[in-house]
């Protein structure tokens, strides 16, 4: 086991009362959950997004922590926010990570994998994950 590391898993719902179709307006949130998988207690300090949606615009979203939180995981807490996102198309990508300082002083990057952000126009199968 590494001794700095956080897994980062993330559930993506389209949601149709923060969309307008016909306006171009795709609304969706996200749940993230953050586990320090490593032997040393860390914070989460800032995050990284990269979202891109169908037609290649690509918007990069820096900031401090998430929902206004830094959170200071102990080896094997987890820490879980939902937050949102909108795209011009009705399907699209996320990634990106959160940048870390353990108490140790050591600093490192959690990744965030990519995953799908894809409207359910209708009947069909879940948002899926990219792995």
């Amino acid at each position: 086991m590494p001794k700095h590391q956080f897994s980062c898993d993330v559930t993506p719902q389209y949601q149709p009362d923060q969309s307008s179709p016909e306006d171009s307006v795709y609304g969706f949130s996200y749940t993230v959950t953050i586990t320090n998988t490593g032997k040393v207690a860390a914070q989460l300090i800032s995050r990284h997004w990269i979202i891109s949606d169908a037609k290649g615009h690509t918007e990069e979203v820096k900031g401090l922590g998430v929902v206004g939180q830094q959170p200071l995981l102990k080896p094997g807490e987890s820490f879980q926010y939902t937050s949102g996102s909108r795209l011009r198309t009705a399907s699209g990508t996320m990634h990106g990570s959160f940048f870390c300082v353990a108490e140790d002083g050591a600093r490192f990057e959690a990744p965030i994998a990519m995953f799908v952000l894809e409207a359910q126009l209708g009947s069909g199968p879940p948002s899926r994950m990219l792995h």
